[in-house]
């Protein structure tokens, strides 16, 4: 069933997905409230798709905080990065630099608002990154950010990325960490199986507070659902 659910999964999602970017620039037209909503759209049908075809329920635990906020997740598997931007009110996303390429994928990404950096970023990358950041924080917007840098399956536990630390400076807001599991429902590799996939809303973290310690306190929620 796993390989039946699998494919039938794939033509649906990439089918689909087809369709919303090639519809993008006529969302475009409207302005970036018609993009946002475009985008929660997708994300939408994404977990119906998800739920429906997989039967992979999706849980909430904790309170999903309202407020401008840094919002900083696990990474497992494709469905938290447009999931998490639609249950958050569409906060401006940190996205590696190698999606910005894809054509009228990265322009759409950002129109959205999206942020880019460079996974091997040097001093002057990160200064634009966080440039890019504070100009979101300016309009309004929380930030979401995937602070491993990349998914990663079920049960690692990579060090954060440079850059967190330097966003969570910048900004200046409370970081608040989503622990997710769904790398054992849709793995980078392999089959998709039946199951539930979690999200787990930590506790606000105060912003202002040393380097060593926010990293340390992120990177110990956002994999609390590991094992």
């Amino acid at each position: 069933m796993d390989v039946l659910r699998t494919l039938v999964f794939r033509v649906f999602f990439y089918g689909m997905s087809i369709v919303m970017v090639l519809l993008v620039p006529v969302a475009a037209l409207f302005g970036t409230r018609f993009l946002r909503a475009h985008a929660n759209f997708w994300a939408w049908q994404l977990q119906w798709l998800v739920r429906t075809i997989v039967g992979a329920r999706l849980r909430i635990e904790g309170t999903v905080p309202t407020g401008q906020i840094l919002f900083a997740g696990k990474h497992e598997s494709y469905i938290e990065a447009l999931e998490l931007t639609r249950m958050l009110g569409s906060p401006a996303t940190v996205m590696k630099r190698e999606l910005s390429k894809i054509p009228l994928w990265g322009w759409a990404a950002k129109r959205y608002g999206t942020i880019v950096v460079d996974r091997e970023a040097n001093a002057a990358a990160l200064r634009s990154m966080m440039r890019e950041a504070q100009k979101a924080r300016a309009t309004g917007r929380s930030v979401l950010i995937f602070p491993e840098g990349t998914r990663v399956p079920p049960g690692e536990a990579p060090p954060l990325r440079s850059g967190f630390a330097g966003l969570y400076r910048a900004l200046d807001l409370p970081v608040v960490p989503v622990a997710v599991k769904s790398g054992h429902i849709w793995p980078r590799k392999g089959l998709m199986h039946k199951g539930e996939i979690v999200f787990r809303f930590g506790e606000p973290i105060q912003a202002g507070l040393p380097r060593r310690e926010i990293e340390a306190r992120v990177h110990a929620a956002i994999n609390a659902l590991n094992g």
